[in-house]
């Protein structure tokens, strides 16, 4: 693990890494990824988010459920594309599938909840770039296919938001491209 850089830098530079291998992050860097996901912003302090790490031999029961998901979606599907599925969780040594679980309220609607929880999987992919790890969400048909639910336990009110692949950088880390913020910034009403 690299020393972890500014936030401001971490924020402006971050990019998803696709390929990744090594090793998974050890547990003083997991828990700082984790702590970032719980300072994402939660009206109501519902906490509407649950997190399921995926590493080891446990990857490959990952794809065999992938796997199992996708023949019951496509009972034709091809030994090739049941084969693509079962390598998916392969492809880092760590997955941590983030989980929105959210609840009833009166004023924090279930929208509210969702995007918190996606907030959650944004803190950890920064934060993760910030410690020197790589990091890609993914999502899917596997993130809304009912089988994957209720394999990897959730309740029926629960979501997937997306599957975070995390390891070691593999190859060359693209940079991110120059964005102009006056191009996606607006101001109302318009003066003009």
């Amino acid at each position: 693990m690299v020393g972890a850089m500014d936030a401001i830098e971490a924020l402006h530079k971050r990019v998803s890494t696709p390929r990744l291998g090594g090793e998974a992050p050890d547990a003083t860097t997991r828990d700082k990824i984790f702590k970032a996901a719980l300072r994402a912003p939660d009206h109501a302090q519902l906490r509407p988010w649950r997190f399921i790490q995926i590493e080891g031999e446990s990857r490959d029961f990952l794809g065999e459920l992938f796997a199992e998901a996708k023949q019951a979606a496509e009972p034709n599907v091809s030994a090739r594309d049941l084969v693509k599925a079962r390598a998916k969780p392969l492809r880092a040594p760590l997955i941590v599938v983030v989980v929105a679980a959210p609840e009833v309220h009166p004023k924090v609607p279930e929208i509210e909840q969702m995007l918190s929880a996606g907030a959650a999987a944004q803190n950890m992919i920064i934060a993760s770039y910030a410690l020197g790890v790589g990091a890609m969400w993914r999502t899917g048909g596997m993130a809304y296919d009912p089988v994957v639910k209720v394999g990897l336990g959730l309740a029926s009110h629960e979501r997937i938001v997306g599957f975070l692949y995390l390891g070691e950088p593999q190859g060359n880390v693209r940079i991110a491209p120059e964005l102009e913020p006056a191009e996606y910034v607006t101001t109302w009403p318009n003066p003009d």
